[in-house]
């Protein structure tokens, strides 16, 4: 692997392709990107050549690709990595080939569509010098992490019970609208509350107790549920419940509930704002405000370090899968009506709260070019 020497300063940086002009690569891992002080963007693939020369604009980026060229991008020997954020059901058709190439690949939630695929996508990490992390940008952010330590510490008792609620608005012109139950608010929202019962038990669901899904026409959105309530069963009797829609006003919080205590975080998943603590032992409340991060500039910060030190990245495809796993347990509960006992799966990595913490400063937007936010043309709702 060839990495960019920075003339002048000796340091060295990992070279980004950014697969995927969209919202969330536009507004959100973009701008933080110079200021990680180890990542450079050099490259875009996207398949409208004119947005992308727009954005190669604001960047000041020269190598730009379609999608049909992925493969003349991988063998350039001008990209160390990749940031893929292309829609859900199209990362193995992009990850696989830049694994096989060594390409580095830093992957939008979820790693894919159904454990299939991300199966597929692990056979192919296993076999590549190349490393592989999901962009669980959470996994980074001081509130996340402070919250994750609490619980450790046992203070709130055996925490054996979990609720989350995370819903916005959804433009029915936005392309989640457009294409399905895999665009949906399960595939979409849903991996963020999963994933958080996961590290609130730091454990894995056995069951999925029940799934409800709902559609409001007046939301004038596809052909899927639009709204979903979940019942999770993990080992030790221990319950998560959580409801995603993109038919009601924004709100993204969740309750970790124990036998001394509990934890609430409000908001919990979001960007581009104050996340918010509050703790209660016994009666006592205590709350807190965590300063703003960039949480996309951090996680990438992160992972090109893993690749500067040759260190594992935490959320990797074993984090990407065991979401996955969850997803498809929760659609094939929606069809039959009934429980789904999900299949063995134990987990090997957890988060490590010291060596994953990132503090970046939060960064501003450029103008978008041609992108299609969720919350276009309703009421702004926090981004997801």
């Amino acid at each position: 692997m060839s990495i960019l020497s920075v003339i002048g300063l000796g340091k060295e940086k990992i070279r980004y392709a950014i697969v995927g002009l969209g919202d969330i690569a536009q507004e959100a891992m973009m701008p933080g990107v110079e200021h990680t002080g180890n990542s450079v963007i050099t490259a875009l693939v996207s398949g409208d050549m004119k947005k992308a020369r727009q954005v190669a604009g604001q960047y000041h980026v020269e190598d730009l690709y379609t999608y049909e060229q992925f493969d003349q991008m991988l063998a350039s020997g001008k990209v160390d990595a990749i940031y893929l954020a292309t829609p859900n059901w199209r990362h193995a058709e992009f990850v696989i080939p830049a694994l096989k190439a060594g390409i580095h690949v830093l992957v939008e939630k979820p790693l894919e569509v159904s454990t299939e695929q991300c199966k597929a996508i692990a056979e192919a990490a296993k076999a590549s010098t190349a490393k592989l992390m999901v962009a669980y940008r959470l996994h980074f952010e001081p509130a996340t992490l402070a919250t994750i330590e609490r619980i450790r510490s046992g203070e709130l008792g055996d925490v054996i019970l979990f609720s989350s609620t995370f819903v916005q608005k959804v433009d029915p012109a936005n392309h989640r609208a457009r294409n399905g139950d895999e665009a949906g608010p399960i595939f979409d929202m849903g991996p963020y509350p999963i994933n958080a019962a996961r590290y609130v038990f730091e454990d894995e669901p056995i069951e999925v107790v029940s799934a409800v899904g709902v559609r409001h026409p007046d939301a004038g959105l596809g052909d899927f549920d639009d709204t979903v309530a979940v019942t999770l069963k993990f080992p030790r009797n221990r319950l998560a419940q959580f409801v995603v829609s993109y038919a009601a006003n924004a709100l993204d919080s969740f309750f970790a509930v124990g036998t001394r205590g509990s934890i609430a975080m409000q908001p919990c998943y979001t960007y581009g704002k104050s996340l918010g603590q509050t703790v209660t032992i016994g009666e006592d409340e205590s709350s807190r405000s965590f300063k703003n991060t960039d949480q996309f500039g951090g996680e990438m910060k992160y992972f090109s370090a893993c690749i500067l030190n040759d260190t594992h990245p935490e959320p990797d495809v074993e984090e990407g899968y065991a979401d996955v796993r969850v997803v498809e347990g929760i659609v094939k509960a929606l069809k039959s009506g009934g429980p789904v006992t999900l299949p063995p799966f134990a987990r090997t990595l957890r988060i490590d709260t010291n060596a994953q913490l990132e503090t970046l400063r939060a960064v501003k937007s450029p103008e978008l070019v041609d992108v299609s936010n969720p919350a276009a043309g309703v009421d702004k709702v926090p981004k997801n």
